[in-house]
């Protein structure tokens, strides 16, 4: 029972989906490719960079449909978990056909699962939501996204923030450092219309949830490993899996990393000794 509701109150929810269309503007992609380091100067007709579907489908609510902490408020198409904090956890994604910036798509969402745990700070909740991206050719992109509801945070969360910079703890065949500061974390929430205050309001992220400093979004993460990659890999990606570990903060040098293994790539990022997020990925060997 979660806060005084039984979890078999959400089983309604399970099967919901919901049909959004936009069109894949080259501004988006340029301007997130822009404050990545890159040129910016894809335009229609190109292929849409992976993961930058994520830029699109947009969901703007009014202030008074918004929840304390930035995000939509809880019992639309998300149910009602009554545990205060909310975040991506991980997710899971297939490629079958690329997307080309310009075109319009359809994305459907279905909730797949409610399931609660017990974690070390209490209550859990994971919400797993299936979207499926449809372009001019068909299905494009299946994804899975892992939400994680967690109880009110009571103490500072107990994240080991490391004291200076240092190289990868590991071997790794490709190595990348970004500085994930406050600029890059506001342009990204601007880009995907993530209003979740922990990765731009520091007195909230520090205050309220107890972080140390602003949070690196998982998703940004996840990007990072996959413009990694992209960039050493001339073979399609097909797969793509990633999984948070420990909240990554602002500030301090991230180290965006990759081992290439025959079909299989094996993808982290680190701050100092500390693993924030792994990920692997599949290409096919052309």
């Amino acid at each position: 029972m979660i806060t005084g509701r039984r979890m078999d109150e959400f089983e309604d929810w399970i099967g919901r989906s919901v049909t959004a269309t936009d069109t894949l503007e080259p501004a988006r992609s340029n301007a997130l490719d822009r404050a990545l380091g890159g040129a910016g100067d894809l335009a229609a007709g190109n292929v849409l960079p992976l993961l930058d579907h994520w830029l699109y489908f947009w969901d703007v609510q009014p202030p008074a449909a918004l929840g304390s902490d930035g995000h939509p408020a809880k019992g639309g198409f998300l149910p009602p978990v009554a545990l205060a904090r909310r975040m991506w956890a991980g997710g899971r994604i297939r490629f079958h056909k690329s997307l080309v910036l310009g075109a319009s798509v359809t994305r459907t969402s279905t909730i797949l699962s409610v399931t609660e745990k017990t974690g070390k700070t209490g209550p859990l909740v994971f919400v797993t939501v299936r979207h499926d991206i449809e372009g001019n050719d068909g299905l494009a992109i299946s994804e899975e996204q892992d939400i994680v509801y967690r109880g009110a945070a009571g103490e500072p969360a107990a994240v080991s923030i490391p004291a200076h910079d240092s190289a990868p703890m590991r071997h790794a065949d490709w190595t990348w450092a970004v500085d994930p500061d406050p600029v890059l974390l506001f342009r990204y929430s601007a880009l995907t219309m993530n209003g979740h205050r922990i990765h731009y309001d520091r007195a909230y992220a520090v205050e309220e949830e107890f972080y140390p400093g602003l949070v690196v979004h998982g998703p940004l993460q996840a990007k990072l490993m996959m413009r990694l990659a992209s960039g050493h890999c001339t073979d399609p990606i097909t797969r793509f899996q990633f999984r948070a570990q420990t909240p990554a903060i602002a500030g301090i040098p991230l180290h965006i990393c990759g081992n290439l293994k025959g079909a299989e790539i094996e993808l982290w990022t680190q701050q100092g000794e500390i693993r924030n997020m792994i990920a692997d990925a599949n290409i096919e060997v052309l």
